[in-house]
């Protein structure tokens, strides 16, 4: 039996935030009812409680599991109205979506109060709501097929906002000869 620097140690306990996180995750309305879960599941994991999702909407609790016991999905209609009042409530609002003068999500940094603002499966962010944004960013693609699902991408624009804005000291970092 070989002995290792490493012991598995799945779920362990939750690692408290010394603030509530900024950040409103904005959705419109998803073909696919995995993806907005996923959406869901990524932003209770990084300890984000607020999404707004355009109507109509449904979640897997196979895939969300647990993750609705702390993030609250709200409910809404349309998005330009939410958008305005998010924008009026101080939010910044920054789209994830492939556009002309867009940024990379390597290069931008968010601001603390970010409200970001997803796409549609097929349509992207819809021509209203993306005159309404004040930035927006699009993750690089290096391969096939030229985009990333709206769940993809809005796990890493998510996990790159909570790196920003980190409200834990990280995790020690080793090197790989140790």
């Amino acid at each position: 039996m070989s002995s290792s620097r490493f012991e598995q140690q799945r779920h362990k306990p939750v690692t408290p935030l010394e603030r509530e996180r900024q950040l409103v995750i904005v959705c419109p309305s998803l073909r696919s009812r995995v993806n907005l879960s996923r959406i869901v599941r990524v932003a209770g994991g990084m300890g984000v409680r607020r999404i707004v999702a355009a109507r109509p909407f449904t979640i897997d609790p196979l895939v969300v599991r647990s993750a609705t016991e702390t993030v609250h999905i709200e409910s809404r209609g349309a998005l330009p109205p939410v958008l305005r009042k998010l924008k009026a409530d101080g939010y910044r609002l920054v789209g994830l979506e492939q556009t002309s003068g867009s940024t990379s999500l390597f290069e931008f940094v968010f601001p603390e109060r970010t409200a970001l603002v997803l796409g549609h499966e097929r349509g992207g962010i819809a021509a209203e709501e993306l005159g309404l944004l004040d930035s927006v960013v699009e993750i690089p693609v290096f391969g096939r097929p030229p985009s990333y699902n709206v769940a993809s991408a809005a796990t890493m624009a998510i996990y790159e906002y909570c790196r920003q804005h980190s409200a834990r000291p990280p995790i020690q970092a080793r090197s790989a000869s140790e």
